[in-house]
């Protein structure tokens, strides 16, 4: 989904570990039930508070990072997660169906991984407690897991994610506002998934607000792509921003 350009952060990673990177953060090695995870730290001065990054089904990339930056410069500490494993990063359309199916199909392994991330986190000097979570496409759908988990963080925000509710499952734990961000030209994920979802956040009271971008396809967010869309993204980025500065302690 992503067009990957410059050093790729797994191999920053083998070649720095623990060191700061060219990106001025840094690589953070971590281990969820025995199995390392390689993430990315990206700390702020005076940090306004935290925002966990969940990154798409081709794995923690130059993206996350890019997004890690942005919001460092507008004074947030951030904590890019890997919910793949050290060193697994596919490229292949075939393998990123095959990692993010796994995780799919096990949502407490899902949920274990995030959990997991915000850990390595608050390891890392990140207050958790100050929080926001994101994530794009599969990373999107991911942050409405962790939603569902009752996580206790201040806000969730979905970039053109997964929408729909897996069977068994419901927003009554749900803690912290949610946010949408969603393409209407977007055809792997409908306007009825879109319109559902509204539906089960708002018969569980939980705060939300959702919106939609002409025009938009799925990925609209992702820089250099063919589906890139420069005023959806623009706009949801603005909007996010926004709900960042409402909700994070000054």
């Amino acid at each position: 989904m992503k067009n990957i350009k410059g050093i790729a952060v797994g191999l920053l990673a083998a070649a720095m570990q623990y060191a700061p990177s060219l990106l001025a953060g840094e690589t953070v090695v971590y281990a969820v039930a025995g199995q390392e995870y390689e993430g990315y730290y990206e700390p702020a001065e005076d940090s306004k508070g935290m925002v966990l990054i969940i990154h798409d089904w081709d794995g923690l990339t130059d993206y996350e990072v890019k997004r890690a930056e942005m919001l460092s410069d507008l004074g947030y500490s951030v904590f890019a997660a890997d919910l793949y494993g050290k060193g697994v990063r596919p490229t292949e359309t075939k393998d990123k169906i095959a990692r993010s199916g796994e995780l799919y199909k096990d949502r407490e392994k899902m949920r274990s991984l995030m959990r997991g991330a915000l850990a390595a986190a608050s390891e890392s000097g990140a207050d958790v407690a100050d929080a926001v979570a994101i994530g794009y496409c599969f990373g999107g759908t991911a942050i409405l897991e962790l939603a569902r988990a009752g996580e206790p963080l201040k806000g969730f925000a979905s970039f053109h994610g997964g929408l729909t509710t897996p069977e068994g499952q419901t927003y009554q734990e749900t803690q912290a506002p949610v946010m949408v961000y969603h393409g209407s030209a977007d055809t792997a994920v409908s306007m009825a998934d879109f319109a559902a979802l509204a539906e089960q956040l708002e018969s569980h009271g939980v705060t939300h607000e959702m919106t939609t971008y002409s025009g938009a396809p799925h990925a609209f967010s992702v820089f250099g792509s063919s589906r890139y869309q420069e005023k959806a993204d623009k706009e949801s980025w603005a909007s996010f921003t926004r709900f960042l500065d409402e909700t994070l302690a000054p």
